[in-house]
């Protein structure tokens, strides 16, 4: 039965990570070969398939290693976005080129502009003035039209913002008294503004009361923080125009800079219609990205009446400020009709058609009867305007009502009479 004798030899196939000798990581492979057979013959003979499978092992373990390379890579391109992301939520760092009204480009410019608690202060102070006054104008509507729920109301508000101001008086006093370079208490800054904007909401509550029976031009938008979220939106855009005049009211203190009033943007042209005071630059128009300086000083917390005229034909414009010109100029953008089509938004100047809004050159403060017309107004037609004449005339481009403009991220709209609530 035998044919032929056979002895099994033990061949040793080694795959190694390090030396060949090292026992430790070796793999033993058991082949059968004929006993009168020269044994490395029959080592080259069975090699096939021995190196096949080291073929095989050797292409998995580069893929694991590519692999593991490739995560490794990840790992650190996550902990670099990490960082970043960090770096741009603790510091809101918004640095402008040349002109002062662009953004350069990898800037966080998302939510409020980092201020420090003094700043913070500064501010919830003229927002409780703001709050303060609108409670007037609610107790005003509440006497006209004998409102028991919104003398409640108005009463338990007025209560609020009296210990609000405790609040923010008491803060004020830490940090005067506190020494360079000692921790602020960020944290009671934050319940104050919390609370800020609780009572700006049911304030917005009492007022949606009052708005079914006012006209729908009696009313103001005010803008109480510096953001690049809170803006109002016209519904219709503009019509193209070969002259202009835009009126409105203003009223404002912030610094450095109002900010952008409103601003007009076309496809291809962000910059087609924009007022703008950012920054210590004066007041500027825009138009086609033209720049002219405006000689109006208004931040200085009071109602102010503003008008610009322009005409295409070279370019010449004009500016009043409570119904006296105060300047004129010409080769502004001449020949450049304004283009229709576009987007006009009210508290943020345009980087993009509609977007783009960048929080340090937002408007803050407050704005009201806003009126555009295809024309250039009289002087008379202008002072009619400023003192509230009953013959002054509504916008025939845009007239300021309520059914006409839209807000958003908290911009409010509250009852407001021209010539009646002045300063």
């Amino acid at each position: 039965m035998e044919r032929i004798s056979w002895t099994l030899f033990l061949l040793c196939l080694t795959y190694l990570e390090g030396s060949s000798q090292d026992f430790g990581q070796t793999q033993f492979i058991c082949t059968s070969v004929p006993k009168d057979m020269d044994l490395c013959a029959a080592t080259m003979q069975n090699s096939g398939p021995a190196e096949d499978l080291k073929t095989t092992v050797m292409q998995l373990r580069e893929t694991v290693l590519q692999q593991k390379e490739t995560i490794m890579n990840q790992k650190e391109t996550i902990r670099e976005l990490t960082s970043k992301l960090s770096r741009c939520e603790s510091q809101a760092v918004l640095e402008p080129v040349a002109g002062g009204r662009r953004k350069e480009p990898g800037k966080n410019t998302m939510g409020d502009v980092s201020r420090g608690p003094t700043d913070t202060l500064a501010q919830l102070g003229q927002t409780l003035a703001t709050l303060k006054q609108r409670l007037e104008n609610l107790e005003q509507y509440s006497r006209n039209n004998g409102s028991v729920q919104a003398n409640s109301l108005k009463d338990l508000l007025q209560n609020k913002i009296d210990d609000m101001e405790k609040q923010v008086l008491s803060r004020v006093n830490t940090l005067e008294e506190s020494k360079p370079g000692q921790k602020n208490d960020t944290d009671q800054l934050n319940r104050v503004e919390s609370t800020l904007t609780s009572l700006h909401q049911r304030i917005n509550d009492l007022e949606k009361g009052s708005k079914s029976s006012r006209p729908l031009d009696k009313y103001q938008i005010t803008f109480p923080l510096r953001t690049n979220y809170m803006y109002a939106k016209v519904k219709k855009s503009l019509p193209e125009m070969y002259a202009f005049s835009f009126c409105l009211w203003i009223k404002s203190n912030a610094s450095p800079g109002v900010g952008t009033p409103f601003s007009y943007a076309v496809p291809g042209q962000a910059n087609e219609l924009v007022l703008i005071e950012w920054g210590n630059n004066p007041m500027e128009i825009l138009i086609n990205d033209k720049v002219a300086k405006l000689p109006f000083v208004i931040n200085d917390g009071k109602w102010h009446h503003i008008c610009i005229t322009w005409t295409t034909r070279d370019g010449v414009w004009e500016a009043f400020q409570d119904g006296v010109l105060r300047g004129t100029g010409e080769n502004l953008a001449p020949y450049h009709p304004i283009k229709p089509n576009g987007v006009l938004v009210l508290g943020q100047e345009q980087d993009t058609l509609g977007g783009g809004f960048d929080a340090t050159q937002a408007f803050v403060g407050e704005l009201a009867n806003f009126n555009i017309w295809d024309r250039k107004l009289t002087a008379g037609e202008i002072y009619n305007l400023a003192t509230c004449n009953n013959r002054a005339q509504a916008g025939n481009v845009l007239s300021w009502s309520e059914s006409n403009i839209d807000v958003f991220g908290g911009a409010t709209k509250w009852t407001f009479e021209p010539c009646r609530q002045l300063n």
